[in-house]
């Protein structure tokens, strides 16, 4: 048997002294009451009692896209903190938390990542200028030039340590972005399907070279003991989980790495979790050998203030006839009405290669001779014609019209049913 040197041998009982003291600091407390006082109108939820919600945001966005959710999302949300990289406040008794004062001090003091950190907390949100508020196009790499995006990767492994101090006693710990909207009576019934004693890590399925992880705005969650191992194992080297987040784009990736390295795999979520709006989703495609259809709609993402209001007046209205809500309601209810033969200003987001035409109609004439297609785009400055065999509603452009094919998407849906059984992950 191989003998351990006095060196090797202090380390690790180092390292299982401080196992032992994480243990016995993140061990389940007695129940806590709730952070938030829910106003009287709420709907009984009391699996949202074990649950933590934590919105991520930042100052260059929060004062923008935050104060929505307070009115819809997170309104009857017992227990939600909004982590960020600037404590303000949000409301007479809502501030943020600075998520990031936890990293060590060299790395706030000297990394040029934290350039927007150093100068809003000297000088307050008055130091931001146009370029932190530059929006950025979004790359494959994300937003390389947007501050608040470069310094965004950096709160997603101490955040889990705030969220345990926020709310040590939570069975579920669910992190949302500002641009995340969750519907909360598909999510409950679905993590009652889990055993939170477990550790679970559920998120929607990314890939970066080798790397599985979950997608930070598509929301994800994890359970206590998920989020405790994962905690052990980045305070045993966190000097060194620092020089690997500093050397990556992606902190979602980072946090799926450090849960890969505790033993929490990653259980895949999509389609339950999405990771656009529901005018820009395939709900006919099938994925992963899953189709959206007949799963419940759990998480949309990059989602604006209106698209927000719309999706809770309708999870609203739908939740309170006591049924699931699945994909297929949302794109009969909330899409295919906007479906149209003909829409102008508007652009559906077909994917084909742009082909030369010299008007709406001949576009339209182009699809018509494809069997399969779905959807078509002309843009009249390019004279250039998209075609699709994927279905989406899109957003507004000036310059394109947009026409679907709808007697073929109407069979389509048609086709796929009514949904007898509810498909579930899990």
């Amino acid at each position: 048997m191989a003998r351990l040197r006095p060196l090797s041998l202090l380390v690790s009982l180092l390292s299982l002294a401080l196992v032992y003291s994480l243990y016995h600091q993140y061990s389940l407390p007695p129940s806590s009451p709730p952070l938030h006082p829910l106003p009287s109108d709420c709907p009984s939820r009391p699996d949202l009692n074990d649950i933590l919600v934590i919105l991520k945001t930042g100052v260059t966005e929060s004062r923008a896209k935050v104060p929505i959710h307070l009115t819809t999302t997170l309104r009857c949300i017992p227990n939600y903190a909004i982590f960020s990289d600037f404590i303000e406040p949000l409301s007479p008794s809502l501030a943020t938390h600075d998520v990031l004062s936890s990293l060590s001090p060299n790395l706030l003091a000297t990394n040029p990542d934290f350039d927007l950190y150093r100068r809003v907390r000297d000088h307050g949100p008055a130091a931001l200028t146009p370029a932190d508020l530059n929006p950025d196009i979004n790359t494959p790499i994300g937003k390389p030039n947007n501050p608040g995006w470069k310094l965004d990767k950096w709160k997603f492994l101490p955040m889990l340590e705030r969220a345990l101090a926020v709310k040590p006693d939570a069975k579920w710990y669910v992190f949302m972005e500002a641009d995340t909207y969750l519907l909360w009576d598909n999510l409950l019934p679905w993590l009652r399907r889990f055993d939170s004693r477990k550790p679970w890590y559920l998120g929607n399925q990314m890939q970066i070279v080798d790397a599985i992880f979950a997608h930070g705005g598509s929301g994800f969650i994890l359970s206590r003991p998920a989020m405790v191992k994962a905690m052990e194992r980045w305070k045993l080297s966190a000097d060194a989980w620092e020089t690997a987040v500093a050397e990556h784009w992606a902190g979602d990736c980072m946090l799926g790495l450090l849960l890969e390295d505790s033993g929490v795999e990653l259980t895949w979520s999509w389609p339950m979790v999405q990771i656009a709006p529901p005018g820009e989703m395939d709900y006919f495609s099938r994925g992963y050998e899953k189709r959206p259809w007949c799963h419940p709609a759990v998480s949309f993402h990059h989602m604006d203030e209106r698209g927000i209001v719309e999706l809770e007046r309708f999870e609203r209205e739908e939740g309170g006839k006591g049924k699931m809500i699945l994909y297929r309601d949302v794109f009969l209810k909330m899409v295919r009405p906007f479906v149209q033969a003909v829409r102008q200003g508007w652009d559906n987001l077909a994917e084909g290669e742009g082909v030369p035409v010299k008007s709406f109609a001949a576009c339209r004439g182009v699809c018509s001779r494809e069997a399969l297609c779905l959807q078509y785009a002309y843009n009249e400055t390019a004279g250039e014609c998209r075609t699709s065999k994927v279905l989406m509603l899109g957003r507004g452009a000036g310059d394109v019209a947009s026409g679907w094919m709808t007697e073929r998407i109407d069979a389509v849906a048609d086709s796929l049913g009514e949904c007898r059984t509810i498909s579930w992950i899990g």
